[in-house]
């Protein structure tokens, strides 16, 4: 778990809690020698909500993560957490929580040590509801961490993470060894969490149908870049999927962007960004097509595997 930078005092005042926008960068780049990670990221995202950062394995995601945590340093542009600039800031230290897909504890920690170590840490820990959590995870808190399963561990790292009630809580890939019932729990107690408190939460994962309901905002990441900022509700209608003769489908997609294409026989599927409008249905219905909604996932799937070069939702929809 990040909390920030450790020195410093930390008073627990939540001062960020008004802020609009919670988290901010501006041509936000991290180049390791010729490989960039990550290029020109500029998202202003909302304070209160939850926030889906989705995208293939080495997109971005864990470096944009890095970058806003400041366990790294941007090559070029700017990142803003709470309103400050999180690289050595101990100002933030105890308002954010990072909970990282691979954390470390010192070898002699057992899980009550992990628990203990996060009360003093955050300054809005809450020992009742780390308990309970505790008991809903079955964690056994005199075990060495070392000697947890991969599950367990991930367990442990969602208990800190809500407990810890932080202005902000960064979750990347927190569901790794988690079986469905366990991943069921994090869900369900994160929407506990966030209906009790609003709080600022971001989520790193794969799981895209899994979380989709509980998702106000998605930021799409791919090769380096953010293809994608934008409202849920708006991306969930923001594509349909287009079924019929082969020559009707292209005929109805032809000259839009294109998200994926499947052909069997003379038959052709298509998911094309456009939204299903009175004027679509007609023009789908003169064509012979069957238009259907498509889910966030086909979207972003769509998005990340599309073969022409990405670019942002929002421009090929206005």
């Amino acid at each position: 778990m990040s909390t920030g930078p450790s020195t410093g005092p930390s008073t627990g005042t939540r001062t960020g809690a008004s802020t609009d926008v919670a988290i901010a960068t501006s041509g936000l780049t991290r180049s390791y020698g010729a490989t960039t990670a990550l290029e020109g990221a500029t998202l202003a995202l909302e304070a209160g909500r939850v926030h889906g950062l989705l995208g293939r394995n080495g997109a971005g995601k864990t470096t944009l993560l890095r970058l806003l945590t400041g366990l790294d340093r941007p090559t070029a542009g700017t990142a803003r957490l709470l309103g400050e600039d999180p690289f050595e800031n101990p100002r933030l230290a105890g308002r954010f929580c990072f909970v990282k897909e691979s954390q470390v504890y010192p070898e002699s920690f057992r899980v009550h040590h992990v628990l203990r170590a996060a009360s003093l840490l955050f300054p809005r820990w809450d020992d009742d509801r780390a308990a309970e959590l505790v008991d809903r995870f079955a964690l056994p808190t005199r075990r060495p961490v070392k000697k947890l399963s991969r599950g367990m561990t991930s367990a442990l790292g969602v208990v800190v993470g809500l407990a810890a009630r932080a202005e902000v809580t960064l979750f990347d890939e927190p569901y790794l060894g988690l079986d469905a019932v366990a991943r069921q729990l994090f869900y369900d107690a994160l929407l506990e969490e966030v209906a009790l408190e609003p709080r600022t939460v971001v989520l790193s994962t794969h799981l895209i149908d899994e979380v989709d309901h509980l998702l106000e905002r998605v930021v799409v990441v791919d090769h380096g870049r953010v293809v994608l900022d934008a409202d849920a509700d708006e991306v969930r209608g923001s594509a349909v999927e287009v079924t019929g003769p082969s020559a009707a489908v292209d005929a109805f997609t032809g000259g839009r962007r294109l998200l994926r294409r499947e052909v069997l026989g003379g038959t052709a599927r298509a998911t094309v960004a456009t939204r299903a409008t009175r004027e679509e249905r007609a023009r789908a219905d003169r064509l012979g097509v069957d238009l259907a909604p498509v889910s966030l996932q086909q979207v972003v799937v769509g998005l990340t595997t599309a073969a022409e070069p990405a670019r942002p939702l929002q421009e090929v929809l206005r």
